[in-house]
Parts: C-alpha cells; structure tokens; sequence
C-alpha cells in the first residue's frame, strides 16, 4: 500500500505520515527533506541557488542516509529548498530516488508537494493536508523559535506566504490536490486529532478495495 501526503508548508502533513506511518508499519519518507538537503549543499557551498547545474548536480550526489536533519530544519534550508524545487533538473535527480523508495512491495508513506500528482499517482490512498496561512505561521514559530532562531511572526507569515507562492506557481510539478485526495484541514485540529482523521480516510480507502 502506498499512501501519499501532499500540502503547503507547516499543515501537518509530515505529522500525519508519521503517525500513518507508525500505526500501519510502513515505512516514510519525507521528500521535502531531499530539497532541503539539496538546498542546504548549495548554501554551504556558497553557491547560488538559481545554479541549475551546480543544484542537480547537487540533488544526484546526494545520500538519502546521509540528511542532517538538525540543519535542514532551519528557516535558511526551508527558503532555500522552495527555490531548488523549481528547477525541473533537481526535480529530475530526485525522481527516481523517491519512486524507488516507494516501491517497496512492503509498502510505504511518502509526504511532499507532488507526491499523489507526480511521484505516485497510482497510489492506494491520497490525502491533501492543509490548514490556513496563519495557523501554518504560528506552528512554523513556534519550531523557529523553540530552535533559538531570532525570527518574528510577521516575518515567518511572509516567507510561507511566498513560499506557497513559489510552490503552487511554478511550471514543474506545481503544488495541488490531486483529483481523487482526500482534503484534511488541519487548522483547527491538535496533532492527536489530526492522525487520528487521516487514519479513518486510510481505513476507509483500504475497506473500499476490500484489504485486510
């Protein structure tokens, strides 16, 4: 069974997939951290971001073992990996990466941008998490801050907000519901609520193709 999450930035979606995850025994990938790495390589580097060939070449070197997850999670990475998605190379490298990895006959998670409309479009179960622009804020703040990043609200607001802008404008593999997901706002829901509504969807799914 493969079960993809796509949403917009801070709606929950790598919360859901990992309780989905966790619940069905499959494993996850959360393939917003690849861009996030790949744009991370970029920074430490000192390489411009719109460097199409320096960012594939980036995205093909990159070791799916290897993602420093402390330092992808920093505001910098975040901005940085929004910009690298653009690149339809970087989309490119990364591709077979992910379809490989959700190829497994066991089954598997994977929560992106473009999961159910590009990646696995033939999946099992889709679902689209989403949650409004300032409930996605104050969730992506208070990460920032519990992490000693100075930041604002009002700045956080802006860089989702242009993110989201970035993400559902661009040409390759734009940000949207695929047609058959399942739409799951997560605005007025607490983490707990939130899992427990993507697994009725999943349970649902799963009894409509008559699984086990």
């Amino acid at each position: 069974m493969i079960i993809a999450i796509d949403g917009p930035t801070a709606s929950g979606k790598g919360t859901v997939a990992a309780g989905v995850a966790k619940h069905f025994g499959l494993k996850r990938l959360d393939t917003g951290s690849l861009y996030r790495a790949v744009g991370l390589a970029l920074l430490d580097a000192r390489v411009d971001l719109a460097d199409e060939a320096r960012a594939v070449a980036a995205a093909r070197a990159l070791d799916l073992n290897a993602i420093d997850e402390a330092r992808i999670r920093t505001s910098q990475a975040g901005a940085a990996a929004s910009k690298v998605a653009a690149i339809p190379g970087v989309r490119a490298a990364l591709l077979q990466a992910q379809r490989a990895f959700a190829a497994d006959p066991a089954g598997a998670v994977l929560d992106g941008r473009d999961i159910g409309t590009v990646i696995c479009p033939d999946a099992e179960v889709k679902l689209f998490v989403t949650a409004s622009l300032q409930a996605r804020a104050r969730r992506r703040f208070g990460e920032l801050r519990g992490r000693g990043e100075p930041v604002t609200f009002e700045q956080v607001e802006a860089q989702i907000a242009e993110r989201d802008a970035r993400d559902t404008n661009r040409t390759d593999a734009p940000l949207l519901k695929a047609a058959d997901a399942h739409l799951l706002d997560t605005t007025d829901l607490s983490i707990e609520a939130a899992v427990e509504a993507a697994l009725r969807i999943v349970e649902a799914a799963r009894l409509r193709r008559g699984a086990t």
